[in-house]
């Protein structure tokens, strides 16, 4: 059963990503509104590289782009980025952060926060998974249809590694496979619906 917060119930688009995602990530912010009510949160699949996606995606939203520390609030029309090393989860509508639980072999931050998404977070979720190698995050996605959440591959054709979209297709819980700009497009829609 999901956690009762009425206050935090907007939208959480989780969109997760590994090589080749600053790609899918630039092409999606240029074409996100900035002004939907639901919070983005980019899990790139990094275990040991300190993230610059800080830094870098600003130059492509208007929404504020921060870097998440532990007890961060979780709140709408901003871009949230995972950093390196650390296992992400959600909390009383806060981040936590957590030692990498798999420090060796591919990382699974990707399923390790969606997860903590479908127990902890009463609002709709999104999940995306664009360009990477490996498949972090497809354990987790029929977990977020069965609370209703709204699974999204990246085109694998558009994205520089197809492999974590190809093996999200592959779970069986994937309701779209869209190119970066169009998953902007149906995240756009899905906002609008929850307004």
């Amino acid at each position: 059963m999901k956690a009762k917060n009425t206050e935090k119930d907007f939208p959480i688009v989780c969109v997760g990503g590994s090589a080749g995602g600053l790609d899918a990530y630039i092409r999606l912010l240029k074409n996100l509104p900035t002004d939907m009510g639901v919070a983005i949160v980019i899990v790139n699949h990094q275990r040991t590289v300190a993230t610059m996606l800080h830094e870098i995606l600003p130059k492509f939203t208007q929404m504020p782009v921060r870097l998440i520390k532990e007890k961060l609030n979780i709140a709408p029309n901003q871009v949230f980025i995972i950093p390196a090393k650390r296992d992400l989860h959600i909390l009383n509508g806060e981040f936590r952060l957590k030692p990498i639980s798999k420090p060796w072999g591919w990382p699974d931050v990707i399923t390790v926060f969606m997860r903590s998404l479908t127990v902890n977070w009463n609002g709709q979720l999104v999940a995306v998974i664009v360009s990477g190698y490996d498949g972090d995050g497809a354990d987790a996605l029929c977990g977020i249809k069965e609370v209703g959440g709204i699974t999204i591959a990246q085109k694998p054709d558009t994205a520089a590694q197809p492999d974590m979209p190809e093996t999200a297709i592959d779970s069986g819980c994937i309701d779209f496979i869209l190119s970066p700009e169009e998953i902007a497009k149906k995240i756009a829609q899905i906002a609008n619906k929850e307004k």
